[in-house]
């Protein structure tokens, strides 16, 4: 039996505890958090122990980490936590600095522990349905991946100002999703973006409406729309254009009840938000870490994934800026 430690108890920390509850071979041993009572309540939910970050790290009964903290945190805990030998989940994004993330990778392969990236949507049915049928050949050749990610509505301002921007906070799902789909490297990105949503998030910096080109070597082309606002839902489409034909991954519904007269067809909108929508690839993602740990298997996506995903993030904003593609690096 896998003994866990959760670092951070607030929203995406209480995803991966009740995720752990379902899936065999492993238990929410510790908990800690910033805050003493969403610890406890976490604790008193798993039957954990409560403990220090430090005395989580330390302890030779930890065998793995899920790191759910602020991202200004992850530098700090993925270093003390590879050093101290413990298997690393870390939710993305694994640091703002890429080169900061080079420093994690330095650290994390020289101890040889196992690390998991927190892109969870590469483990919903749909889209891993998408790129399973493309390693089967079924759609030829990849061409043009269109990817649509759009918010029921935008963070408060006092989130959008610490987030590092919408490339890097939210569209970075979809740069890792383009990688997945695309199956080749990144080489060109071309971004453009406003503040469409909420005047007061471009005054602090941001855009909430944005477009990305990005263009791989042998010229795949994958075409990705964000926008914080969505009337109708959570909004999170994947379509796949090859040389034999098309694969695509629809919204899923609140329910799938349709109704018919004399005023047209009309269906439920899209779930909600993400813990709705990505339930399925929250157990998932945890059940693959679970797996690797046990069959000694390396977790995919790992912290280079995490890396190149950043890269692109950070290529997409000097595009904004500047008005002309650029190169990840």
């Amino acid at each position: 039996m896998l003994k866990i430690g959760i670092l951070g108890c607030g929203r995406i920390g209480q995803v991966h505890a009740r995720s752990l509850f379902m899936v065999d071979g492993a238990r929410v041993a510790a908990v800690t958090d910033a805050f003493a009572d969403a610890a406890n309540a976490l604790a008193a939910k798993t039957g954990a122990s409560v403990m220090s970050a430090e005395e989580m790290i330390a302890s030779p009964d930890i065998d793995a980490v899920v790191i759910g903290t602020p991202t200004d945190t992850h530098f700090d805990l993925i270093q003390a936590s590879a050093k101290a030998g413990k298997a690393i989940f870390c939710e993305k994004p694994v640091d703002m600095s890429a080169d900061r993330i080079r420093d994690c990778i330095t650290t994390v392969e020289a101890a040889g522990v196992p690390f998991l990236t927190g892109f969870n949507r590469r483990f919903d049915p749909g889209f891993a349905g998408i790129r399973a049928r493309i390693a089967a050949g079924e759609i030829g050749d990849v061409e043009l991946v269109t990817i649509l990610s759009r918010d029921p509505s935008p963070p408060p301002v006092s989130y959008i100002k610490s987030s590092g921007g919408l490339f890097r906070d939210m569209m970075i799902h979809d740069f890792d999703m383009a990688r997945f789909l695309l199956g080749e490297e990144i080489v060109r990105v071309y971004a453009s973006g406003s503040a469409l949503v909420d005047p007061a998030i471009g005054e602090a910096g941001d855009v909430d409406t944005a477009v990305a080109v990005l263009t791989t070597a042998s010229g795949r082309i994958c075409q990705i729309s964000n926008s914080r606002r969505a009337t109708y839902g959570y909004d999170q489409r994947a379509e796949v254009h090859g040389s034999l034909g098309l694969l695509k991954a629809e919204n899923i519904r609140e329910n799938n009840v349709e109704v018919a007269n004399g005023s047209g067809f009309r269906s439920a909108p899209a779930q909600h938000f993400f813990l709705e929508r990505y339930a399925g690839a929250y157990l998932a993602e945890m059940q693959h870490f679970i797996d690797c740990l046990s069959t000694g298997t390396a977790p995919t996506p790992g912290i280079r994934d995490g890396l190149a995903a950043q890269l692109i993030a950070d290529a997409a904003a000097k595009s904004l800026e500047t008005g002309a593609p650029v190169e990840p690096g």
